[in-house]
């Protein structure tokens, strides 16, 4: 969830919570204000009607009135003044609220319940026409605040997200800097302070690292040549072959290793500099079928069969890179097969997928990419460095490669769209 979004909820959550107490709260206090206001209004009838009496020792006559009812009726004992609201049908069978204040008044010797009520009515419409009218008011102020926040909130987060959008499309190998612009708001400025700080750091070290490995497989070479003429030299003596023939076997195997080791850091160090341009047509079924009759022999000597069902596809891309993403998927397909095992590829118009039945269990998704990854039961000679190269190249044209496993079966897709 956005800030901004859960920023609203909250914020209307607040102000829907705030207005319903208010708005009850201002209701019964409004109400409790004009009620007190018309018992004031009756008390001066009230004082009116006292003072008449006491004037002219006699009631005052009732005169009939559209907002005002006064009634008589003697009583033995005396009462307290006492203020209520009732129900009544004054107004030809209306049945309508009143507040009715009596008390008691004593007129030649004869003591008088008094009665006056006003109807509630008016003072009802009145509080229903406040209560309408703050409401209104109140519900555009919050609707005013929340597209008002929505405005200024969206405005004020655009170089938040314009940030965001730049450290997404920002690639590490153009070498090229960042430079986030310095922005009015101090929290943003600092963000993108920090952020072309890390930048610079990092192409730094980006830097170092890739001068670093270039050297070393550059340096690399030079040695290998030599170890190798050396081992060439020494085979040749018989003498030599007799009494060490099995040490030199295995320098030979480790300075193939390493050899293989250099060319795949190399490539990877090509591949990821961008040195290949992909603009050849490669007929990728043409070269499927070559590599798959080059692999024949090998599969036969390990009881292997190879099946491949393929349509004609032609892409745009770089013959070598081609040939080696297709060696690389293969080799390891025969290099980890069972015996008697099957090899199934499958090439359609869309994607390119090559199967392999194998006894090593499923390979962990998160780190069969990366670099130097091998499982635990793999006791064959590699690099671990052959998937890594296939996934960058990949990368580089823009395919995706993802690995399934099933029944047994590991499989390698790789799609061109």
């Amino acid at each position: 969830m956005k800030l901004f979004t859960k920023y609203n909820r909250l914020n209307v959550a607040a102000g829907v919570t705030i207005f319903l107490i208010g708005s009850c709260t201002f209701y019964f206090v409004l109400h409790y204000i004009l009620v007190r206001q018309l018992d004031e209004t009756l008390i001066s009838e009230q004082q009116e009607i006292i003072t008449y009496t006491q004037k002219h020792n006699k009631l005052p006559e009732i005169t009939p009135a559209p907002d005002q009812y006064i009634s008589y009726r003697p009583i033995q004992h005396t009462i307290n003044t006492d203020f209520r609201t009732t129900k009544a049908n004054y107004d030809k069978g209306f049945i309508g609220n009143y507040r009715e204040i009596s008390f008691c008044i004593s007129v030649a010797g004869q003591n008088y319940l008094v009665r006056v009520d006003k109807p509630l009515e008016e003072t009802e419409d009145l509080l229903k026409l406040i209560i309408i009218v703050t409401i209104a008011m109140i519900s555009l102020i919050i609707l005013a605040g929340y597209l008002i926040n929505r405005i200024v909130i969206n405005r004020l987060w655009k170089p938040f997200y314009q940030t965001i959008d730049k450290v997404k499309a920002y690639d590490l190998s153009v070498q090229e800097p960042l430079a986030l612009k310095k922005e009015s708001i101090d929290e943003f400025s600092l963000l993108n302070q920090s952020i072309n700080s890390m930048t610079e750091s990092i192409q730094r070290d980006y830097k170092s690292l890739k001068e670093f490995t270039g050297n070393a497989a550059h340096e690399m070479q030079t040695p290998l040549a030599i170890i190798r003429s050396k081992l060439d030299m020494l085979m040749q003596d018989e003498t030599i072959l007799q009494q060490s023939g099995q040490n030199i076997a295995e320098i030979e195997k480790a300075v193939a290793r390493l050899s293989r080791l250099y060319q795949s850091l190399l490539l990877l160090i090509k591949v990821e500099n961008k040195q290949f341009i992909l603009d050849e047509v490669v007929e990728l079924d043409k070269l499927v079928i070559e590599k798959c009759a080059e692999y024949q022999e090998m599969a036969e000597s390990k009881n292997l069969n190879i099946h491949a069902k393929t349509v004609p596809v032609t892409l745009r891309f770089h013959q070598h890179l081609a040939e080696i993403v297709i060696n690389n998927l293969l080799s390891n397909a025969l290099r980890y097969n069972r015996p008697g095992g099957t090899i199934d590829i499958v090439l359609s118009s869309s994607r390119l997928t090559i199967s392999n039945t194998s006894a090593i269990p499923q390979l962990d998704k998160q780190h069969i990419f990366q670099r130097f990854y091998r499982h635990e039961r793999i006791k064959e000679d590699g690099n671990g460095l052959g998937l890594s190269i296939v996934k960058q190249i990949c990368d580089l044209a823009g395919y995706t490669i993802e690995y399934y496993y099933n029944d047994a079966v590991h499989s390698f897709t790789i799609s061109f769209s």
